[in-house]
């Protein structure tokens, strides 16, 4: 072999060639972004549009159909979703795994562009995004102050947090959770208005003429200019108090603002419900960049949170509380623990069969070259470092070791069998046993490589799988026809005494070569017994495969679990809190007796809904997996707790590995009906054993979801 020619020849060659994997291989390394699983999410869609004060059938024929209709005929769409609540639409476009989510977003945004001017004037323009599992929140803190109330809390955190943690590295932006913004309220009187013959477009049409700031022009001299500024006129409750609604018909009277309505400042939005631990608080919700590395990020924003709590008023205090990061920074960690384990254990098993730490030292090193040039590999493909990544680099170890023991072997073999000199035998020896690891690495990609040709979920989760086992195969090649020749000229010694452990094993191999001389006569002698177990092991294993239960992806317990609460359609949020305030009583001994470090409750689910509060949702942080019980255990329990709430459903589900969320595992659809009336009579067949999340359309067809309970 020509490169094993020169790497003997040429040591320095063989050397730079290695140490170049090794730089280029830690770069890549510290440049690929880190995640639990490989993304398989499809590209998908969302279009929201809010039309406040609407009933959801409104919604549905105003809006929804209309842009359904008007979106359907884009090319690559695998599916649409579609639902229509009280003054909200919302569809969802996912399409085909092998469309650029870019180009499927652009095409809805000119499809939508050309419908928004025959929608409603008084619905908000519609909103397109990408909807990603990479922007569900990582990582939870929450700002706590003694005797300040919800809205001061939100106020600071939106003047002086946001911005800081938003510069943070990897971050992609702030969500602030359980916040209330500060607004002049007005309770209008009707009793009142309708003396004064005023109604409320009358008032509105009055805050907006007189509550403006209009530019004043600027004032200029020889030397200086001037821009003039003419301060709001209403700033305080009593200034609006104050505003001309219309001149009385008597004397001259002026209706004011204060005649008819209380104006008192307050929130935008009161009725929003977050607590953690029994402690009204603020969310500080951190959703990271696709592509940045979760545990950095979660590290940096933790780092930054340090900082922040050294600067903040005295009683107020960022806490720590739901932290993604934890479970894949320990799963992550087990695997490397497992990578540097086989690697320590297939050097011992070196050692002890050749008897040489000499001998040992040569695959000690090129078995790490190899794995860390696999990251190359990994940057070149657009990879990342998670979970199946590693777990191939654990079972390359085998192969990956195998080409250097090959080499090194029979370089070790001369120098005992023919007496050769190591340079003489490093030289002979490697082109002995060139061709045969170059066929055997082309065989192992060969058997790999196919892999990534499957299709969906499949083909993207083990594509990296596949393509790191074959990259680390490759490399383990390069790195036995160039380092291992080279070190074995360099490092072995002609022919020595063998030590006591070669001699132990190589007397252990004679007994074994003997047992398995005798055991193989007597089994040539008796086939039929031979034959017998061949057919009862395979017929066993075939037994015991359709015994094992079969799922897309294990039980993990991840160290968190959410509740999730949903009411009766319709339900208003002082209704819900009732709910919440039990369901956060009956969970508190868990958090007394430790097993739950932080439990949230969010009220309702999702923040910025504007029309419905029949939701809400509880995040449970558990404690360390060593001082408490599995979270499977604490969960049923916890669902049987719940089962007899009258009023709501309440269920808890553990956050998914694979795209992430808190989605049911089993989820199916009832079609078919011409209208929501006569679905609402079918699926009352079903709640006894399930539980319906409501309705909506796909693809146009009025359709009920359920999921299993």
């Amino acid at each position: 072999m020509i490169l094993s020619d020169i790497s003997v020849k040429r040591p320095v060659f063989a050397s730079v060639l290695s140490l170049l994997l090794i730089v280029f291989g830690l770069v890549s390394f510290d440049r690929l972004p880190l995640r639990q699983y490989p993304d398989i999410d499809s590209p998908v869609v969302s279009i929201t549009t809010d039309y406040p004060g609407a009933a959801a059938n409104v919604v549905e024929n105003r809006i929804t159909e209309v842009i359904e209709q008007r979106i359907a005929g884009i090319e690559g769409i695998k599916f649409i979703e579609s639902s229509s609540e009280d003054g909200r639409s919302r569809i969802t476009v996912e399409f085909n795994i092998d469309i650029d989510i870019d180009a499927a977003a652009n095409d809805i945004r000119d499809r939508v562009a050309r419908v928004a001017r025959i929608l409603p004037d008084e619905a908000d323009p519609p909103e397109v995004q990408k909807v990603d599992a990479n922007e569900d929140v990582i990582l939870w803190m929450n700002l706590a102050g003694d005797g300040m109330s919800v809205p001061a809390l939100s106020d600071y955190a939106r003047r002086y947090l946001v911005d800081r943690f938003s510069v943070v590295n990897g971050v992609a932006r702030v969500q602030i959770g359980g916040g209330q913004t500060y607004a002049m309220r007005i309770w209008l009187d009707r009793t009142e208005m309708a003396a004064r013959g005023l109604t409320v477009p009358d008032v509105e049409n009055a805050l907006r003429s007189e509550n403006i700031e209009l530019p004043a022009g600027s004032i200029e001299s020889t030397d200086k200019q001037f821009t003039v500024r003419v301060q709001r006129a209403f700033r305080e409750a009593d200034d609006f108090q104050r505003i001309v609604l219309r001149q009385g018909d008597d004397n001259g009277y002026l209706i004011r603002l204060g005649d008819i309505a209380r104006v008192e400042r307050g929130t935008e939005e009161d009725r929003i419900l977050f607590r953690g631990n029994g402690m009204p608080m603020v969310g500080l919700g951190i959703v990271k960049q696709s592509t940045a590395n979760t545990i950095d990020v979660a590290r940096g924003v933790k780092a930054e949170a340090e900082r922040l709590n050294r600067t903040l008023p005295a009683g107020m205090e960022i806490r720590q509380s739901y932290d993604s990061s934890v479970f894949i920074e320990n799963a992550i960690l087990e695997v490397y623990k497992t990578l540097f384990i086989a690697i320590g254990l297939v050097i011992l098993a070196i050692f002890i069969f050749l008897g040489n730490i000499r001998a040992m030292m040569i695959p000690a090193i090129t078995v790490p070259i190899s794995l860390m040039a696999t990251f190359i590999a990994l940057y070149a493909f657009g990879f990342s470092i998670n979970l199946l990544t590693l777990l191939a680099l654990v079972l390359a170890i085998g192969l990956v070791v195998d080409d250097s023991i090959v080499m090194l072997e029979n370089i070790y073999r001369r120098i005992e069998e023919n007496g050769e000199t190591p340079l003489v035998a490093a030289y002979n020896g490697a082109k002995q046993v060139g061709f045969a690891i170059v066929a055997t690495t082309i065989v192992l990609i060969s058997v790999f490589v196919p892999i990534t040709f499957l299709e969906g979920d499949l083909g993207r989760l083990f594509a990296e799988f596949a393509m790191t086992m074959a990259a680390a195969v490759g490399f383990s090649s390069l790195v036995a026809l160039s380092l291992s020749p080279m070190l074995a000229s360099k490092i072995l010694k002609g022919q020595e005494k063998k030590g006591t452990m070669l001699s132990a094993v190589e007397a252990g191999f004679k007994k074994l070569r003997y047992g398995y001389r005798r055991s193989l006569g007597f089994l040539i002698r008796r086939p039929a017994i031979v034959a017998a177990v061949f057919v009862t092991i395979m017929g066993g294993s075939f037994f015991m495969l359709n015994k094992i239960p079969a799922e897309y992806a294990p039980q993990e317990d991840r160290g968190a679990f959410f509740i999730l609460v949903n009411g009766p359609e319709g339900a208003s949020y002082s209704y819900m809190l009732d709910y919440m305030d039990e369901i956060e009583r009956r969970l508190m001994p868990y958090v007394e007796n430790e097993e739950i470090s932080r439990m949230l409750v969010r009220a309702p689910r999702a923040f910025g809904n504007i029309e419905n509060f029949n939701s809400g949702i509880v995040i449970n942080v558990l404690n360390d997996w060593g001082q408490r019980r599995d979270a499977w255990t604490i969960m049923n329990e916890i669902r049987h707790s719940l089962s007899d709430l009258p009023g709501v459903r309440a269920f808890p589900v553990m956050r998914q590995g694979f795209g992430g969320g808190v989605s049911k595992p089993v989820q199916f659809v009832i079609g078919g009906g011409s209208s929501y009336e006569e679905l609402d009579s079918v699926v009352t067949r079903f709640l006894p054993k399930e539980r319906y999340n409501g309705f909506g359309r796909q693809r146009g067809m009025k359709r009920c979801f359920l999921h299993i309970v």
